[in-house]
């Protein structure tokens, strides 16, 4: 990943846990909490692509894996969120920009459904249950409707902001790959190699008109002499 991917990916994750862990966790809503760290992965996905995708996901689980009050094991959401990036970015746009917002909410449901499941299913393998005493299906209904409902202030924003890092124009070169030539290099170069030539051409004649006045001159000399 490039360098400006990487910090906006990294400033937006943090943005986004931050909001989730100190305001939408306390909300104490029915059922799922509303995960922004989800939709800031899916938006970033849909631009990046699935290897960008599934690099942004796993570092973004990663950092809520070891950010408190985190009560499991560390990399269980790393693998998730991996794993939904790199699906997300499978359908990302030809160039980057979005047609309808039917694709985009379509995403966010099986997103939300998918990584709901794919963490409960992690969470049995390790041993945790909780998924069952909480109810599975409640989880998965609640988590699709919130992430629903936050998705078209979160996701827009966060593939526009990733779409003009993209369109940096520092970076911008030439269909080639090379930087497009110094057109005024070319311009001096011939203007300079004129003046050579005509210095040249003026040089050239003011010795041969000299020679001839010296020619003259000597057949002068010479008839006063004779």
């Amino acid at each position: 990943m490039r360098v400006n991917r990487i910090l906006l990916a990294g400033a937006l994750v943090v943005v986004a846990l931050v909001v989730q862990v100190s305001v939408l966790a306390r909300l104490h809503l029915p059922g799922a909490v509303p995960d922004l760290l989800l939709l800031t992965v899916l938006g970033l996905a849909m631009v990046y692509g699935h290897v960008g995708g599934a690099l942004v996901g796993f570092g973004a689980g990663l950092l809520a894996d070891l950010a408190p009050p985190a009560d499991h094991a560390a990399g269980r959401y790393a693998l998730v969120l991996c794993v939904v990036g790199y699906l997300a970015g499978l359908v990302k746009p030809e160039n980057g920009q979005l047609k309808s917002a039917t694709g985009p909410m379509a995403v966010v449901v099986a997103a939300a459904a998918g990584s709901t499941l794919l963490y409960a299913g992690v969470g049995a393998l390790v041993g945790d249950t909780a998924a069952r005493h909480v109810g599975l299906a409640g989880l998965l209904f609640s988590a699709a409707l919130y992430d629903l409902l936050l998705a078209p202030f979160v996701v827009p924003g966060i593939m526009a902001l990733a779409r003009r890092a993209e369109n940096d124009p520092l970076a911008e070169t030439s269909p080639g790959g090379k930087k497009p030539a110094d057109i005024s290099s070319g311009w001096l170069a011939g203007g300079t190699g004129l003046r050579i030539g005509g210095q040249r051409g003026g040089l050239g004649g003011l010795k041969t008109r000299a020679r001839t006045r010296t020619a003259r001159a000597g057949r002068i000399k010479g008839v006063k002499r004779l």
